[in-house]
């Protein structure tokens, strides 16, 4: 059986953070994994800058409500999901992802959680496991699946090389330097040509 593994914001819909940081009008928001490879790091960066403008989880949401996917990314999805499974693993939140699911025609998601205090303001975070990305594609390899991966990001990295292929889309300059074993895609049917290309590789 094979698997397609996902990345969410960058692949499919737009960086969440950054749309909120260009709504909001706080530059520093605008910092994401591609920028800053360590997530703890970057997300404990986040809370404190939504702590300090009095920002909450409703604010957040207003703004995803407003968002769409990437144009084109449901014909992508539906086309993918008629030939194989798929699952979206992200550094995204339940939280965030919700409505943006719903116009993606229900993907299965992983990701992470977060925590609001009673006022809205989130308080922390909670990642499902470290390293996350990683260790569900090992775990669906021990459950004989092939699996490929694409990702735009510094923390797509570990998903796509533990992936029996990885595949980079949209991704930044610098990351396409660091990692040059992964073939580039710049639109969705070059990302569908290099999946059934990576599949094909693996079944010869």
């Amino acid at each position: 059986m094979q698997i397609v593994c996902l990345d969410l914001e960058g692949v499919l819909v737009p960086e969440i953070w950054i749309e909120f940081a260009a709504r909001t009008g706080i530059p520093e928001l605008r910092r994401t994994t591609r920028d800053e490879p360590d997530y703890d790091k970057l997300m404990k960066y986040r809370l404190a800058i939504l702590a300090e403008h009095r920002l909450g989880l409703p604010d957040i949401q207003n703004v995803i409500a407003a968002m769409g996917p990437l144009p084109g990314a449901r014909e992508f999805v539906d086309a993918l999901r008629e030939a194989y499974q798929l699952i979206i693993l992200s550094d995204t939140f339940y939280e965030f992802a919700h409505p943006l699911m719903r116009q993606l025609g229900w993907p299965t998601l992983f990701c992470h959680s977060l925590e609001a205090g009673a006022d809205g303001m989130l308080v922390n975070y909670h990642l499902r496991m470290p390293d996350q990305k990683r260790e569900a594609v090992r775990r669906l390899k021990e459950l004989r699946f092939t699996v490929v991966a694409a990702g735009d990001s510094y923390n797509d990295m570990a998903m796509l090389g533990e992936a029996h292929a990885g595949i980079l889309f949209h991704p930044p300059e610098k990351v396409i330097r660091e990692f040059p074993q992964y073939p580039v895609t710049l639109s969705y049917d070059a990302l569908r040509a290099e999946i059934d290309k990576a599949f094909a590789a693996q079944a010869a």
